[in-house]
């Protein structure tokens, strides 16, 4: 082949790469917020906002490295990362394995939509990717109540007023979930594990992944399997 054609031909072949992966990328955003919209009802503009793509999570945790790990449960294994710009970030990468995975993720990415109140973990975004499932919550440098709970020296730090304020927190949490938010929410998880401590000891809720939404005026409901602790 002549130079020119030679130059033609790789020419084209770079245009229909750069088509193709527009195309795939397009296709693959669509997924994300189809399964959303069909499985969680978070509208597209929500969804589009909290999205998170795998190569940003990976660079924050150092590609999930054990060094940045900070927690693990029946549903996946906690990370602490630092975005580009410096903020510091929770991550869960929910397990392959837990088939109750997927139920947590859509229930997390709902509830966040709809619920706001300052006891409450804040979810950032998510990341949904292949096989990986991913959420991503603000960092609370105090970690949780009963890592506190359950070692002597860390326990000092629980004098009377700041019980008082976990307590007082927790109760507010619960009335805003069962009274007074847009909907009813049953948490069926609440533990000291699940209360994480910001750097003012204030108490945050977190795992909302086994929880229930009732309709306002239900007080009862059934369950097909033991869930919680």
């Amino acid at each position: 082949l002549s130079s020119p054609l030679l130059s033609q031909l790789l020419a084209g072949s770079v245009v229909l790469f750069s088509i193709g992966c527009f195309f795939l990328r397009r296709r693959t955003k669509k997924t994300y917020n189809t399964f959303l919209a069909e499985n969680v009802g978070v509208e597209i503009t929500c969804v589009e906002s909290l999205q998170f793509d795998l190569g940003t999570i990976e660079a924050a945790t150092n590609n999930f490295s054990d060094d940045n790990k900070i927690g693990k449960g029946g549903f996946g294994t906690v990370y602490k990362g630092t975005l580009y710009n410096g903020q510091e970030i929770a991550v869960k990468r929910l397990s392959k394995s837990s088939g109750q995975g997927a139920e947590e993720f859509k229930n997390e990415v709902m509830l966040v939509a709809k619920l706001q109140h300052k006891n409450l973990v804040r979810l950032l975004g998510f990341c949904l990717e292949g096989h990986e499932k991913i959420l991503v919550y603000e960092y609370v440098p105090n970690s949780s109540l009963d890592y506190i709970l359950f070692d002597t020296e860390r326990l000092r730090q629980l004098d009377w007023l700041t019980c008082y304020k976990i307590i007082g927190g927790i109760a507010r949490w619960l009335l805003y979930l069962h009274e007074d938010s847009r909907l009813r929410i049953i948490h069926r998880d609440l533990k000291a594990s699940n209360v994480l401590l910001d750097g003012n000891m204030n108490p945050k809720i977190s795992d909302f992944g086994m929880a229930r939404i009732f309709v306002m005026d239900q007080t009862q409901g059934n369950t097909s399997r033991i869930v919680g602790t």
